[in-house]
């Protein structure tokens, strides 16, 4: 049987930045990540261990397959709209720089669920984070640190927080919501 753990379980096999999910930040029982120790296998690491045993799907000879032709427009937990964006990067930039951005992005999200957490921000957080690229995440961490002071209560320093980051979402373009699928109705 071929192990299931992988050593870099922040960045999925199949392109999700688990280390920016917020299941990965439940502090008692959250998710390990992509592999992370006690982390069920899927269908996605089976076929990269049947196709020369990547550790991630842009890595796969046969990559870009059907998986990747039309990536879900809804996101779960966590979004999907960058994945290939991310694998591309990965690529580009090579795989060690990749982890390195994506670990900084990791203690900007760590940073901000200590301080700026009113018990409502994860997911948005999460997702502000993930979509937005490290240099605007620094522009804003700049911001806030500019801005608001310890003395600031927390709900209102989460609220100029959030404005922050849809201010700089705005100009960039991005929503930052997730994409939900909306639940059939039952006749």
């Amino acid at each position: 049987m071929v192990k299931n753990e992988r050593a870099y379980p922040q960045f999925s096999m199949c392109g999700l930045n688990c280390g920016l999910c917020p299941m990965y930040h439940v502090r008692e029982s959250g998710c390990p990540g992509c592999g992370g120790k006690g982390h069920h296998s899927c269908a996605i690491k089976r076929c990269g261990q049947e196709h020369d045993n990547v550790e991630f799907c842009f890595q796969c000879r046969d990559y870009p397959c059907e998986r990747y032709k039309a990536v879900s427009p809804y996101d779960s937990f966590i979004t999907y709209r960058h994945v290939l964006k991310d694998f591309q990067k990965a690529e580009h930039d090579g795989l060690e720089n990749y982890k390195i951005m994506l670990n900084e992005k990791i203690e900007i999200l760590r940073y901000l669920l200590e301080h700026y957490n009113d018990g409502r921000r994860k997911t948005f957080y999460c997702t502000a984070v993930n979509l937005l690229e490290l240099e605007d995440l620094k522009s804003v961490m700049a911001q806030i640190k500019e801005k608001i002071t310890g003395e600031t209560p927390i709900k209102e320093s989460a609220k100029q927080v959030v404005r922050l980051f849809q201010t700089m979402a705005e100009e960039k373009g991005i929503s930052l919501k997730l994409n939900k699928k909306k639940a059939e109705k039952i006749r």
